[in-house]
């Protein structure tokens, strides 16, 4: 069974007290039920007994038998007698990864819809899919045509490619696993940005791997003191980066820190795999960096979910022929295959790519500014960081209260992912992710949602109910 240690809880629960005029038992069970609810203590997981919360947290036995008598009797906890305290749900909150919700505004995803070509596509891949039912349909590592439409891509963006040195995946989530699962073993160090993806997080974390952090910040980007020294003390065995359009800061990563980045990392013997799922997502970047494999050796990722539709199921990998034949070898034990249909829709997008990115960067143009000038007319003390790039913005709300703020949000319709899932331990309390892919009238409700829940949070407790929405 899961455990969280006295002094993780005590690390998450940090500043509890500061902001309420609740009795102490009510303001830390609150606290630890946004945490609960937020995910960042996983359902099932143990939490320390009460003698070791309270010397970890200064305060009385009593005040945290209190408050899980709290927790238990709103459904947030099960006790049992020498076994502990582990976290649940309330049968009455109910639990969803997705946006059915009638009424609710999904902002938790930082996506777009559908291209309108894809239905057309779709016709176009029906009538191609007869040419592949004579074999059993699981391909390990892709169609042809896909691959090579894929390889002809990054050629075209600066980066010769053959098409032995792709492997099509189910999305880029499943590449990310799929290397993390290749790369690394128990006890191995794993190189993280701190914001950064949180289901990237997690399938580093599902093998063993110790995450070594490195700062990203919207004002100076990586820290990149922090990065060299990360990688020549812990010698990681892989690291796992954006540098085009950075998920959630918007950053994009200097030519120059790319070659040192990457040129010390094979001194160390660490593989760096760069995320460039939204590498192509430019609003109005003038200069635009090569890929990341252009500046040394590196395995890419790249998709289709951000720029076409996400609902196509279609990711790749992009590396040496040596680790796509061990990937293939490897890969039978989680998947046998990515959907042959899928795979030729979007061979059949990339026919026309240049004129879907043109039109999502329209999109995006006027999603950013929109987003800009509605919260600085409702929100003139956050800051919103210009970005050239990507689909998020990451919102300095100046104030230690991003959990709560989601959780009102949520109970004024609104879903939204807030700052801690991006960091390691409960950080970014200040931050809030934003995406900037929404229509005006869409941002517009957002601000109304978000609006009316930054009133109440100066109007007392936050209400039980919440959606446990699935970050994109």
């Amino acid at each position: 069974m899961p455990t969280v240690s006295a002094r993780i809880l005590a690390s998450l629960v940090d500043g509890w007290r500061a902001s309420t005029t609740a009795p102490a038992y009510t303001a830390l069970a609150d606290r630890i039920r946004l945490l609960i609810l937020d995910g960042r203590i996983p359902l099932g997981t143990r939490i320390p007994a009460e003698r070791d919360l309270a010397e970890r947290l200064g305060v009385s036995r009593t005040t945290v038998s209190a408050t899980y008598s709290e927790l238990r009797d709103a459904g947030y906890l099960d006790s049992v007698r020498g076994s502990g305290s582990t976290a649940r749900l309330p049968a009455r909150a109910p639990i969803s990864v997705d946006s059915s919700h009638v009424g609710y505004l999904d902002f938790s995803k930082a996506a777009l819809p559908a291209t309108p070509l894809v239905a057309d596509a779709a016709l176009k891949a029906a009538a191609d899919l007869p040419a592949y039912l004579g074999d059993s349909g699981f391909d390990p590592i892709g169609i042809p045509v896909l691959r090579a439409a894929i390889a002809d891509r990054y050629t075209a963006r600066g980066l010769p490619t053959e098409p032995e040195q792709i492997m099509v995946t189910i999305g880029a989530q499943h590449a990310i696993a799929l290397l993390s699962r290749t790369l690394l073993g128990r006890g191995d160090s794993a190189l993280v940005e701190s914001p950064s993806y949180p289901h990237a997080f997690e399938a580093l974390r599902l093998t063993g791997a110790r995450l070594v952090p490195v700062s990203v910040t919207t004002d100076d980007g990586w820290d990149e003191p922090a990065l060299e020294q990360a990688l020549q003390r812990t010698s990681p065995a892989m690291g796992y980066v954006m540098p085009d359009f950075h998920n959630p800061t918007g950053r994009s990563m200097s030519a120059e820190l790319r070659e040192r980045m990457l040129a010390l990392a094979a001194r160390q013997g660490t593989t760096i795999v760069g995320d460039e799922t939204m590498a192509e997502l430019s609003i109005d970047r003038v200069d635009t960096p090569l890929p990341l494999a252009a500046y040394g050796p590196a395995v890419l990722i790249g998709s289709i979910g951000k720029t076409m539709w996400g609902g196509l199921r279609v990711g790749w990998i992009r590396a040496d022929r040596q680790l796509i034949q061990k990937l293939t070898r490897a890969r039978s034990a989680g998947d046998l295959g990515t959907p042959a249909l899928e795979q030729l829709v979007v061979a059949r997008l990339f026919e026309q790519y240049d004129a879907i990115l043109e039109t999502r960067r329209e999109q995006l143009r006027t999603g950013r500014d929109h987003l800009a000038v509605r919260l600085a007319d409702a929100f003139p003390d956050w800051r919103m960081p210009h970005i050239d790039g990507g689909l998020t913005a990451w919102i300095n709300l100046g104030a230690p209260v991003s959990s709560q703020l989601t959780l009102a949000a949520r109970s004024e319709g609104l879903l939204l992912a807030t700052g801690p899932r991006f960091g390691l331990d409960g950080a970014f309390e200040r931050f809030l992710r934003i995406p900037i892919s929404y229509s005006a009238e869409e941002t517009d409700r957002a601000i109304a949602a978000l609006s009316a829940a930054w009133a109440s949070l100066s109007r007392g407790p936050l209400l039980d109910e919440a959606f446990l929405a699935e970050v994109v």
